[in-house]
């Protein structure tokens, strides 16, 4: 498995109505959660990550990944290029939901190392947390912090991704809400 990210430039950030093959990525880490009768299985990957979320007969999966991945173009909602900052959404049949909005951030070093100290303490309390191994450069690698918050009807997904030698951070917001 990669311990190292693909160059941010790179990114894209999909949408299917449909599930894709768990062999497509380079998982790290998964958190399974069902209530208020939805499914979703939340995947922190080598370029990003990876929400499937289920309900009566509906799918949804979101992808963060590298450009270079080869996903399929069938049933594909949303396709973006992740750069500068973007919102976009879905009205799906029987009245459910997606919103999602996301961005791409380049900052100064030193706010980008600041940042990354304090997702990284800050964040092991919830949600998922992934360190990844550095690139050779620098010293320290880049990471990903991935928080859901569920209610019956609603279930929210906050992404970061840090790009430790482009100094850059995907932030990225998304909303599954049923009727």
């Amino acid at each position: 498995m990669l311990t190292v990210r693909p160059k941010v430039a790179e990114l894209t950030f999909q949408v299917y109505g449909r599930p894709l093959h768990p062999e497509l990525f380079q998982i790290c880490k998964s958190h399974t959660i069902e209530r208020g009768g939805y499914q979703a299985k939340i995947s922190i990957t080598s370029a990003g990550h990876v929400v499937t979320w289920r309900y009566d007969g509906i799918t949804l999966t979101e992808v963060a990944a590298s450009a270079h991945n080869p996903l399929p173009k069938k049933r594909r909602l949303l396709f973006h290029r992740l750069k500068g900052e973007r919102t976009d959404r879905i009205d799906c049949r029987g009245g459910i939901v997606y919103q999602t909005s996301f961005q791409l951030e380049t900052v100064d070093p030193q706010i980008f190392w600041a940042f990354q100290e304090e997702l990284a303490h800050d964040c092991d309390r919830r949600g998922m947390l992934h360190m990844f191994g550095a690139s050779g450069r620098l010293a320290l690698g880049a990471l990903s912090y991935v928080n859901v918050e569920t209610r019956n009807r609603r279930m929210l997904v906050q992404a970061f991704h840090t790009f430790p030698d482009d100094c850059a951070i995907v932030k990225s917001q998304s909303l599954f809400e049923l009727p």
